[in-house]
Formats: structure tokens, sequence, C-alpha cells
């Protein structure tokens, strides 16, 4: 089965650091494009940062741009969220997402998906 994990999730103070790790079982995720999705409640799903399959293309939100980093570790066939300066309103479900030939940083785009991670900002 194709299954991905997301951990290095949890409670963080305004300001703070947190780095996601999205671990992949059941294929490589460097043959996939990689995306990082959240979710607040009573929002829609939204796209936070998306990585290519190949070239090493990125795209971030406004929202997150110059604070959040995407990343491969292909030796531990792991993608990361690297999270600085966070802000009360990143607080949500974080989820990872892996797709074939996607080229928008979208989750309709998306058909693998990992369980989510909670991340909450508050002081």
């Amino acid at each position: 089965q194709l299954q991905l994990v997301e951990s290095g999730g949890g409670l963080v103070q305004p300001g703070g650091s947190l780095r996601l790790s999205c671990a992949a079982s059941g294929f490589t995720l460097d043959y996939y494009a990689i995306g990082w999705f959240r979710q607040a409640p009573g929002k829609e799903r939204e796209g936070v940062s998306c990585i290519s399959g190949s070239g090493g293309k990125t795209n971030y939100a406004d929202s997150v741009k110059g604070r959040f980093a995407i990343s491969r570790d292909t030796a531990k066939n792991t993608v990361s969220l690297q999270m600085n300066s966070l802000k009360p309103e990143d607080t949500g479900l974080y989820y990872c997402a892996a797709g074939v030939d996607v080229g928008v940083c979208h989750p309709a785009a998306y058909p693998y998906w990992g369980q989510g991670i909670q991340v909450t900002v508050s002081s």
C-alpha cells in the first residue's frame, strides 16, 4: 500500500518554530510531487507548500513565504516542512500528500494523503 505518515507537530508559542516530517512506505517520495496542506476548523483545506517531482521547483502560499521551507531527504525517504516565525493563524491540521505529474499546489490534484497532524500556535 502507498502510505504517508506525518510527524513533528505540537504546541508552540507565537514566533516559535516547528519542523514537520512526512515519511513514506510502499513507494519512493523522490518520484512524486509532494505537497503540504492545512485545514483549520470551519475553513477549506489550503495549499501551504509544494515541491515538484523533478527540477526541485517549489511553491509557497503567500501567507507563509519567507517563513516556511519545504525540502527532501532522499536517504530517509522523507519530505520536511520547516516552519519559522509561527503565527496563531498557522494553527490547523497539517497533511502531506503525493501525486504524479502534479503541476498545481491544490489538494484536489493529489491522490495520496497522510492522516494529518495537529499544529497549534498559541500563547
